[in-house]
Protein backbone atom coordinates (compact mmCIF):
# COMPACT_ATOMS: atom_id res chain seq x y z
CA UNK A 1 0.00 0.00 0.00
CA UNK A 2 1.03 3.81 -1.42
CA UNK A 3 0.93 5.87 2.02
CA UNK A 4 -1.11 8.82 0.68
CA UNK A 5 -1.02 12.56 1.68
CA UNK A 6 -3.75 14.79 0.80
CA UNK A 7 -4.42 18.61 1.74
CA UNK A 8 -6.65 19.06 4.47
CA UNK A 9 -10.06 20.51 3.56
CA UNK A 10 -12.36 22.33 5.99
CA UNK A 11 -14.56 19.11 6.26
CA UNK A 12 -11.46 17.44 8.04
CA UNK A 13 -11.68 20.04 10.77
CA UNK A 14 -13.76 18.07 13.19
CA UNK A 15 -12.31 14.88 13.29
CA UNK A 16 -8.71 16.27 13.45
CA UNK A 17 -9.62 18.00 16.85
CA UNK A 18 -11.10 13.94 18.09
CA UNK A 19 -7.65 12.40 17.41
CA UNK A 20 -6.00 15.55 18.67
CA UNK A 21 -8.02 15.06 22.07
CA UNK A 22 -7.65 11.69 22.53
CA UNK A 23 -5.88 10.91 25.67
CA UNK A 24 -3.12 8.81 24.57
CA UNK A 25 -2.20 11.70 21.94
CA UNK A 26 -2.29 14.74 24.43
CA UNK A 27 -0.62 12.58 27.22
CA UNK A 28 2.52 13.17 24.99
CA UNK A 29 2.14 16.00 23.08
CA UNK A 30 3.34 19.82 24.69
CA UNK A 31 0.02 21.25 25.40
CA UNK A 32 -1.92 18.30 27.23
CA UNK A 33 -5.74 20.63 27.84
CA UNK A 34 -8.76 19.11 26.05
CA UNK A 35 -8.86 21.82 23.16
CA UNK A 36 -12.37 23.39 22.53
CA UNK A 37 -14.11 23.29 19.32
CA UNK A 38 -14.12 27.07 19.54
CA UNK A 39 -9.90 27.16 20.07
CA UNK A 40 -9.43 24.59 17.38
CA UNK A 41 -11.43 26.18 14.65
CA UNK A 42 -9.48 29.33 15.40
CA UNK A 43 -6.29 27.33 14.83
CA UNK A 44 -7.65 25.83 12.15
CA UNK A 45 -8.30 28.51 10.20
CA UNK A 46 -5.29 30.26 10.72
CA UNK A 47 -3.29 27.40 9.75
CA UNK A 48 -5.14 26.66 6.70
CA UNK A 49 -4.80 30.18 5.59
CA UNK A 50 -1.08 30.90 6.17
CA UNK A 51 0.78 29.50 3.26
CA UNK A 52 3.78 28.79 5.44
CA UNK A 53 1.92 26.04 7.35
CA UNK A 54 0.69 22.64 5.57
CA UNK A 55 -1.84 20.71 7.27
CA UNK A 56 -2.09 17.24 5.38
CA UNK A 57 -4.23 14.30 6.23
CA UNK A 58 -2.35 10.68 5.94
CA UNK A 59 -4.72 7.81 4.66
CA UNK A 60 -7.82 9.46 6.54
CA UNK A 61 -6.19 8.06 9.95
CA UNK A 62 -3.57 10.55 10.63
CA UNK A 63 -2.19 14.11 10.09
CA UNK A 64 0.61 15.76 9.40
CA UNK A 65 1.43 19.65 9.85
CA UNK A 66 4.58 21.45 8.32
CA UNK A 67 5.21 24.73 9.60
CA UNK A 68 8.03 26.86 7.18
CA UNK A 69 7.69 30.00 9.56
CA UNK A 70 10.75 28.55 11.12
CA UNK A 71 14.30 28.28 10.73
CA UNK A 72 14.79 25.08 10.33
CA UNK A 73 10.85 24.55 8.94
CA UNK A 74 9.55 21.87 11.89
CA UNK A 75 6.57 19.04 11.98
CA UNK A 76 4.63 17.39 14.11
CA UNK A 77 1.81 14.54 13.36
CA UNK A 78 -0.66 12.58 15.28
CA UNK A 79 -3.13 9.01 14.88
CA UNK A 80 -6.08 8.41 15.01
CA UNK A 81 -5.13 6.21 18.06
CA UNK A 82 -8.72 4.92 18.84
CA UNK A 83 -9.24 4.02 15.11
CA UNK A 84 -6.05 2.30 14.54
CA UNK A 85 -5.90 0.40 17.54
CA UNK A 86 -3.69 -2.75 17.66
CA UNK A 87 -2.35 -1.40 14.11
CA UNK A 88 -0.43 1.86 15.13
CA UNK A 89 2.99 1.09 14.28
CA UNK A 90 2.71 -0.05 10.75
CA UNK A 91 0.23 3.68 10.63
CA UNK A 92 3.01 5.39 11.69
CA UNK A 93 5.99 3.63 9.80
CA UNK A 94 3.85 4.51 6.86
CA UNK A 95 2.98 8.53 7.96
CA UNK A 96 6.80 8.94 8.96
CA UNK A 97 7.31 7.93 5.35
CA UNK A 98 5.32 10.02 3.62
CA UNK A 99 6.10 13.03 5.86
CA UNK A 100 9.37 12.88 5.10
CA UNK A 101 9.46 12.10 0.86
CA UNK A 102 6.86 14.85 1.43
CA UNK A 103 8.72 17.40 3.30
CA UNK A 104 12.46 16.89 0.79
CA UNK A 105 9.90 15.98 -1.67
CA UNK A 106 7.50 18.31 -3.03
CA UNK A 107 8.02 20.47 0.13
CA UNK A 108 11.76 20.67 -1.38
CA UNK A 109 13.05 21.84 2.15
CA UNK A 110 16.60 20.89 3.07
CA UNK A 111 15.96 20.14 6.66
CA UNK A 112 13.16 19.65 9.32
CA UNK A 113 12.60 18.83 12.71
CA UNK A 114 10.93 19.06 15.33
CA UNK A 115 9.97 18.61 19.23
CA UNK A 116 8.81 15.80 21.59
CA UNK A 117 9.00 15.04 25.27
CA UNK A 118 11.89 13.68 26.33
CA UNK A 119 9.75 10.33 28.07
CA UNK A 120 8.07 9.47 24.10
CA UNK A 121 10.95 7.35 23.67
CA UNK A 122 8.99 5.73 20.91
CA UNK A 123 8.67 8.42 19.08
CA UNK A 124 12.17 9.85 19.20
CA UNK A 125 12.90 5.93 18.35
CA UNK A 126 10.69 6.09 14.81
CA UNK A 127 12.14 9.42 13.95
CA UNK A 128 15.87 8.02 14.40
CA UNK A 129 14.95 5.01 12.50
CA UNK A 130 14.02 7.85 9.50
CA UNK A 131 17.47 9.60 9.97
CA UNK A 132 16.40 11.80 12.55
CA UNK A 133 19.08 13.13 15.19
CA UNK A 134 18.71 14.49 18.95
CA UNK A 135 20.21 18.04 18.02
CA UNK A 136 19.28 19.64 22.30
CA UNK A 137 16.94 18.97 24.81
CA UNK A 138 15.73 21.76 27.02
CA UNK A 139 13.47 22.12 29.94
CA UNK A 140 9.95 23.74 29.09
CA UNK A 141 6.79 23.71 31.52
CA UNK A 142 3.93 21.43 30.65
CA UNK A 143 0.77 21.75 32.97
CA UNK A 144 3.12 23.93 35.00
CA UNK A 145 5.96 20.67 35.37
CA UNK A 146 9.27 21.08 33.87
CA UNK A 147 9.76 18.67 31.18
CA UNK A 148 12.74 17.63 28.72
CA UNK A 149 12.16 18.13 25.13
CA UNK A 150 13.91 16.82 22.44
CA UNK A 151 14.37 18.62 19.52
CA UNK A 152 15.52 16.03 16.51
CA UNK A 153 16.38 17.15 13.06
CA UNK A 154 17.34 15.19 9.47
CA UNK A 155 18.79 16.84 6.39
CA UNK A 156 18.32 16.22 3.08
CA UNK A 157 19.97 13.23 1.80
CA UNK A 158 22.24 13.75 -0.59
Amino acid sequence: MTPVLRDAVDADRDVVLTWRNHPDVRAVSLSTHVISPEEHAKWWESAMNDPRRHILIHDDCGVVIFDLREDPPSWSFYLDVAGLEGRLLPAWLRLEQAAVDHAFGPLGLTRLGGEQLASNKQVIALHRRFGFRETKRYERLIDGVPQTVVWTERGIDK
